[in-house]
């Protein structure tokens, strides 16, 4: 069988290439065998240098080291900045009470304040007779509350023992004549009350004021301008009445 196309091409390449190492050797043989040392015991006489190689794969990259030994440590770093204020938390349980701690230091002493004492002044008296007597205090004598005695049934006066604020009310029963009467403290008349008789009627007339009193005072009821106005009445089914009480005193 006559070779190919391809074996006849690689045949001649070893030719050429066996010419190649030949030229190459015969120079070297004859100056060694002329000029050169003895080669050494074992080396191959008649030795030519081949066709340097084509260069490897690279390999595999081999495994990590052990972790070094620990180094020194480091100065402390300056501080960061202050980052935002976290989410308030969630209100965790109330903790076990403590121990009782030392007793405090003393306060200052208060101001004095207004006496336990309570201060009591009132009367309620009534008109017994229908007999009163015009521009003199009228003598209520029908007591009706009187337990401190301030006010007095000889007199028709009542005296203020406790100085402060008081309130009087009078409530006269007019029967047969007009009425003008007047409340008085310390021979001065305050307030005015007049009311005008109706015929076979009986009519009714009041009054009422605060008072400040100081302790001494004063206070009392009288009818006014004659006996043309002094219709005061008073019987077993109707009342001529006067009242007063303090409603609070004065501390200073």
């Amino acid at each position: 069988m006559a070779p190919t196309t391809k074996q006849r091409a690689e045949g001649l390449r070893m030719l050429l290439l066996g010419a190649l190492l030949l030229l190459l050797a015969l120079p070297s043989y004859g100056q060694d065998t002329m000029q050169g040392p003895p080669l050494p015991k074992g080396a191959c006489t008649g030795w030519m240098a081949g066709i340097p190689g084509h260069p490897g794969h690279n390999g595999t990259p081999g495994r990590d080291g052990r972790d070094g030994t620990p180094g020194e440590k480091g100065e402390k770093g300056d501080p960061g900045l202050v980052g935002p204020k976290g989410d308030t938390g969630e209100t965790g349980i109330t903790g076990i009470e403590g121990p009782r701690g030392f007793p405090g230091v003393p306060g200052r002493k208060g101001e004095p304040g207004e006496s336990a004492y309570v201060y009591r002044s009132a009367f309620s008296v009534g008109l017994e007779s229908r007999v009163t007597v015009p521009n003199v205090p009228i003598r209520f004598t029908k007591i009706f509350y009187n337990q401190q005695n301030h006010y007095d049934g000889t007199t028709g006066k009542f005296l203020c023992n406790i100085p402060g604020l008081y309130y009087f009310s009078y409530h006269i029963t007019v029967y047969l004549k007009d009425v003008k009467v007047s409340l008085y403290r310390n021979d001065k008349a305050l307030l005015f009350t007049h009311d005008q008789f109706q015929n076979q009627n009986v009519d009714q007339a009041s009054g009422s004021v605060l008072l400040y009193l100081e302790k001494g005072d004063q206070v009392w009821l009288q009818v006014y301008e004659g006996e043309n106005h002094n219709g005061v009445y008073a019987d077993n089914v109707h009342d001529s009445t006067f009242t007063g009480f303090l409603l609070y005193h004065n501390i200073e």
